[in-house]
């Protein structure tokens, strides 16, 4: 496999608390260039952006947007990632259960009762690539910093439609990411489900969860054409999420059982009882 890839992650600018030798731990992560997970994680990408385009994620709304699959609490849908391991993923190789209980204990430990372990649901099947991954708007071209962004998107019928395939693409400039189609996975799937179910969250978390996939926008620099005022002012919170998101991962997997109590109090104050999926 030949692929055209990035280099290391940049987000660690966004992280000017770090000690330089950790950091350069950190800079390991995200990691596009080698490893023993390439493969998959290429060939993840490969059919993700063949196949993301404005008419498949307009049916993905249509397909989810009543949110009649199942009813089952958080806590119940946090066991369903059990069975899911992140093929997009080249960090980890192990149930997306456990990162999501290290992505809320890291910002437990720095923002008490802010964190949650909720992340990477979609309940109805569907292959990893409409599930997992960076994110990105359809309907206009991709931008540099996307994953393998020069050896995956050939076979993508929008970008040889003239209405999709520019900068702009059928967007205005500066039309808010609100109005912008992202390509379909777990973040926008969460943030149409927490509505849908009327969670108690504050506007930020809403937002951190549309966008927290989106590295191409809060970590990448690019986009920023589309971007509102609104935009820019959430772009902080999406940051400082992601410096747990990304940069908990380890092999070291927590007790989730000693766990679920504190999470279940913080569930039954924002987000109680049977939700509908």
């Amino acid at each position: 496999m030949k692929a055209a890839v990035q280099g290391p992650d940049p987000s660690l600018v966004y992280r000017p608390d770090v000690d330089p030798e950790v950091a350069k731990d950190k800079g390991s992560f995200r990691n596009y260039r080698s490893g023993p997970l390439l493969d998959r994680v290429f060939a993840t990408y490969k059919l993700m952006h063949a196949q993301q385009t404005v008419d498949f994620v307009r049916k993905k709304h249509a397909q989810f947007g009543a949110f009649s699959y199942k009813k089952m609490t958080v806590l119940e849908a946090v066991d369903m990632l059990d069975r899911l391991v992140d093929e997009s993923d080249p960090d980890v190789d192990f149930p997306n259960s456990f990162h999501a209980f290290q992505t809320a204990e890291g910002i437990r430990r720095a923002h008490p009762d802010k964190g949650g372990p909720a992340r990477h649901m979609q309940v109805a099947p569907c292959p990893q690539w409409a599930v997992v991954g960076d994110t990105f708007p359809v309907g206009c071209r991709p931008q540099a910093s996307v994953v393998f962004c020069d050896s995956t998107f050939q076979d993508n019928p929008d970008l040889q439609d003239p209405r999709y395939s520019t900068e702009l693409g059928m967007y205005q400039p500066h039309c808010g990411l609100e109005n912008v189609l992202m390509s379909w996975g777990h973040d926008e799937y969460m943030y149409q489900m927490m509505k849908f179910n009327k969670f108690s969250l504050p506007q930020e978390a809403f937002y951190i969860i549309r966008f927290h996939s989106f590295y191409p926008w809060h970590t990448g620099g690019d986009y920023r054409q589309l971007c509102s005022e609104r935009d820019l002012a959430m772009l902080p919170w999406v940051q400082e999420f992601n410096k747990f998101d990304l940069y908990t991962k380890s092999p070291e997997l927590p007790d989730v059982n000693t766990l679920r109590p504190y999470y279940q109090g913080l569930i039954d104050k924002y987000c109680p009882g049977v939700l509908s999926w």
